[in-house]
């Protein structure tokens, strides 16, 4: 019997540990993810800076595209991890969640189409 107690508490550790650890490499990858965006929209935003202060028209166009991008980007990003956060919740959360996430959206798109 004494085996057997200890074999379930191996099993136990074994099964939290893994648990554990899954849970880690998630978190890392989330991480990681993150930071590359942050680098790819930095880059992005860089791009556009120089772009701004050469003050030509063309190329106020394309500012204006890379910020876009950049904005685009991390909406897409933060999106998802809030629906990460709401897919458990009950439906009311969906709801809100799409009620904001249209309201975003119309936020970026009826500025662009009115200006």
């Amino acid at each position: 019997m004494a085996t057997k107690k200890s074999s379930t508490t191996k099993s136990k550790s074994s099964s939290s540990s893994s648990s554990s650890s899954s849970r880690k490499s998630s978190v890392w990858g989330l991480n990681k993810i993150s930071f590359w965006v942050i680098v790819a929209v930095t880059i992005l935003y860089a791009v556009s800076l120089v772009l701004s202060a050469i003050d030509a028209n063309k190329l106020n166009t394309a500012v204006m595209v890379l910020q876009g991008i950049a904005t685009a980007i991390m909406i897409i990003i933060v999106a998802i991890l809030a629906w990460r956060y709401v897919r458990p919740k009950p439906v009311v959360w969906k709801v809100l969640y799409i009620i904001c996430l249209l309201i975003v959206v119309a936020g970026i798109i009826v500025p662009l189409c009115l200006g």
